[in-house]
């Protein structure tokens, strides 16, 4: 259930999987997939995976497909896994989870789902 709004190309610093949240590189046109609830999340890769070097397309607001990496129920906050997959963000008290929006459909790790971006930060 994509509706992409705006989609930018970006060129992969690290390969990039299908379908996960990615963050800035070290470079301003660079992108590598996101690894924390700390990383400023800033798109979604799309169905075309990046390898190192090579452009990706984000994309960056409206509705993404994303792998989710745990279980999701529609409407909770996303942030990311390890490997760039959605997960519930639950920050602790007092703790701060970087989003990427929110889940739009439920499901569990290894479904490919819908968010709808809002990037941004929660306090648990």
């Amino acid at each position: 259930m994509a509706n992409p709004s705006f989609i930018k190309t970006f060129t992969a610093e690290t390969a990039v999987a299908a379908y996960r949240a990615v963050k800035h590189g070290t470079a301003d046109t660079n992108v590598v997939q996101g690894a924390a609830s700390t990383d400023a999340l800033l798109g979604v890769s799309g169905q075309v995976a990046g390898d190192v070097g090579k452009r990706v397309d984000i994309t960056l607001a409206g509705t993404a497909e994303i792998e989710y990496g745990g279980t999701v129920t529609r409407g909770d906050w996303l942030t990311c896994d390890a490997d760039g997959k959605a997960v519930a963000a639950a920050p602790t008290a007092g703790v701060n989870a970087n989003v990427i929006g929110r889940a739009m459909v439920s499901g569990v790790a290894g479904d490919i789902g819908s968010v709808l971006l809002a990037q941004g930060r929660i306090q648990g």
